[in-house]
């Protein structure tokens, strides 16, 4: 927990202030940071000025340009050229740096032959101090136009991959929720960090890298044919076919590898993801050394790939080493003959040989850019299929804003499957009315929690239709059906931060009275009372510093402060113990109030809080009706009821009344 000056929230409070007091200097003066965490005291005295300062200094951030909807048009394919031409003016301006640079870089042979043929042959000294001079400006501006380019490509990376990171996350989070029951968490971190960090470096240096060598191979070939056309020729009818039949062969078998790497790198990021997310269970269950093996397998298939990845850049590395010795060796043998033949100068063969080593040295630099580039074209094939995936739960085209509603819900001959081939649900109708609180009940897998994800619309129906106050769901749009949906799953998940943030979550900008309200009402008072900062009190990473009730109970305060008109409860008691269920039960009987509400029991006495009790089994709703009807019906509701009255004796007065 951060505290005092630099503390968490600090920075974001001095920029929006939205929680401390200003004073003229334009400093908090007190009050919590915006972000949560611990109270900020202030700017000491003595550090006011240097902070004014230093704050002026601080550059304007423009207010972020993401746009979220349901819709996936807007993202269309990714593609290397997309990514650079969006900004086009600083492409070209690092293109004509990559011009001048090369050539810079490659003056010195002509400089030296200048300096051999008409300084060192005849005598003259002057004509090899000044392609001396020469030689040195052309460093120094080498140089200095390298620094720009530098910072030029450096610049383009960033702010491509800053549009990217977020055009990839905007599309994770419209995506539905098969997609993140079907694709492990890990890899779907490798899309966001890994495979972007690899485009980023691509499009730093290794397009940069690639481009200069390439035009040091076409810049190169112009000045040795402008030369010796004749012995030009030679050496590209000796080297080119040999050079351009393994490239060729590099390009198909890297393309290869370097998607297996991916693939295999995916794999242990989502492992590790996975190790750390259940290492309670795994330390519970004494797995370690089990772990240690399977990841040391993944790394391994890993390691074999790099491997293999290795052994093609070897052969295509000695390959184009040995063209290159030969190359020279021919130039030398035949060149030599033609200088002894008077038919070539001494310089000329010189400028030559150094620019046949500059020809070939670009091959060995491509080399490694082309891993590079293998890698970052492997990076957006993955990212790619990741963009081209469409949510299944699309928003219709069409789709209309479902207007204030009073919270009538209606199944129509709903069924669904998560795997179309295996039924959850079968021809399911259901009528609740508006204000009603309606619990389901069931064995496990029978199909309960799956209704609760049909009213939300995390799924659609495979047939059948549910409606809202008469309006199907798969015809209004998906915000203005869940802004009048509250969700308390089995698990409350807390995010990273304060208990205000966890709170306010579905209204950010819900005043601290608002937040305290609705943790008032869920009787979570004296929790916050007893902690160091109140509600600005971080619970860290899922909440792990608050016990499983508490968590529950900043769940339904999360709730309540959404005002729902439609309340879904998936087992919210299920994983309590007797005293905090006392409490969440109590804090459910506020929440409830007034509100249509559909709960997922696995407690009877949850269950017979409802106005009615739904049975489902085996994705059919087989009984409907209040508790004590069920029970006389004698049923399959009657035979639990049985059960659970055998287990937990006879049921309290107080739970009688409430289910009557």
């Amino acid at each position: 927990m951060g505290m005092g000056f630099g503390g968490p929230g600090m920075w974001a409070g001095i920029r929006g202030n939205p929680g401390g007091a200003i004073g003229g200097s334009g400093i908090p003066s007190g009050g919590h940071g915006a972000a949560g965490g611990a109270p900020f005291a202030g700017i000491p005295p003595e550090l006011e000025e240097a902070v004014t300062k230093l704050m002026e200094t601080e550059p304007e951030h423009p207010a972020p340009s993401a746009k979220y909807t349901p819709n996936n048009a807007e993202l269309g394919k990714i593609t290397l050229w997309g990514l650079i031409s969006a900004r086009w003016s600083i492409a070209m301006w690092s293109l004509i740096f990559l011009a001048i640079e090369t050539v810079g870089f490659q003056i010195g042979p002509i400089l030296t032959q200048i300096g051999l043929d008409h300084g060192v042959t005849p005598g003259h000294m002057s004509v090899v101090v000044i392609t001396g001079v020469a030689y040195i400006v052309s460093v120094v501006l080498t140089v200095l136009v390298e620094r720009k380019r530098v910072r030029n490509t450096g610049r383009l990376a960033a702010q491509v991959m800053n549009d990217l990171r977020v055009k990839v996350f905007t599309h994770i989070q419209r995506l539905s929720l098969d997609y993140f029951t079907e694709e492990k968490a890990g890899v779907i971190m490798t899309r966001m960090t890994s495979d972007i960090e690899v485009l980023q470096n691509m499009l730093q240096d290794g397009l940069a890298q690639f481009c200069i060598q390439g035009l040091t191979m076409l810049f190169v070939t112009v000045v040795l044919f402008l030369y010796n056309v004749e012995l030009a020729l030679i050496t590209c009818a000796i080297v080119l076919p040999a050079l351009i039949s393994t490239s060729l062969w590099f390009r198909n078998a890297s393309a290869r590898t370097y998607l297996l790497v991916r693939d295999n790198l995916a794999a242990v990021i989502g492992d590790i993801a996975e190790s750390l997310s259940g290492v309670r269970v795994v330390a519970a269950y004494n797995r370690q050394r089990n772990n240690v093996i399977r990841h040391r397998n993944i790394v391994g298939r890993y390691r074999q790939a790099n491997r293999t990845s290795a052994k093609v850049t070897a052969a295509y590395t000695a390959s184009s080493d040995f063209i290159g010795l030969g190359g020279q060796l021919a130039l030398l043998l035949i060149g030599g003959d033609m200088v002894l033949h008077h038919h070539l100068s001494t310089g000329v063969l010189f400028a030559f040989i150094l620019f046949l080593g500059s020809f070939f040295q670009p091959i060995q630099q491509m080399v490694q850019l082309y891993n590079t580039y293998q890698q970052g074209q492997a990076a957006i094939t993955k990212l790619r299929i990741l963009l081209s995936t469409d949510p299944t739960v699309a928003e219709s085209p069409d789709a209309y804003e479902l207007p204030a509603i009073e919270g009538k819900i209606d199944f129509d001959d709903v069924s669904f499957g998560y795997d179309p081939k295996v039924p959850v649900l079968s021809h399911v109708n259901l009528h609740i009315d508006a204000g009603e609180v309606i619990a389901f009940v069931g064995a496990t897998g029978a199909g309960k929690s799956t209704i609760a994800k049909l009213v939300t619309r995390f799924y659609d129906p495979t047939a059948g239709v549910v409606r809202i106050d008469g309006y199907p769901l798969t015809e209004i749009t998906l915000n203005s059906l869940r802004r009048q949906l509250g969700v308390v799953p089995q698990e409350a998940f807390l995010f990273s931060g304060s208990i205000r943030n966890n709170v306010a979550f579905a209204r950010p900008e819900a005043s601290d009275d608002e937040v305290m309200e609705a943790i008032s009402a869920v009787g979570l008072d004296d929790l916050v009372e007893r902690l160091p900062y109140g509600i600005h009190t971080e619970v860290h990473e899922r909440g792990q510093s608050l016990a499983s009730g508490e968590r529950q109970l900043i769940a339904l305060a999360r709730a309540f402060i959404a005002s729902p008109r439609v309340l879904v409860l998936d087992e919210a008691t299920s994983n309590l113990d007797l005293k905090s269920e006392v409490k969440v039960e109590a804090a459910l009987d506020r929440l409830l109030e007034g509100r249509t509400a559909i709960l997922i029991a696995h407690r009877l006495t949850t269950a017979m809080r409802a106005d009615r009790i739904v049975v489902v089994d085996q994705g059919e709703i087989v009984e409907v009706g209040p508790h004590k009807e069920l029970v006389a019906r004698g049923g399959r509701y009657a035979e639990m009821y049985a059960t659970w009255s055998n287990q937990h004796g006879s049921p309290s007065p107080s739970s009688l009344s409430s289910a009557s």
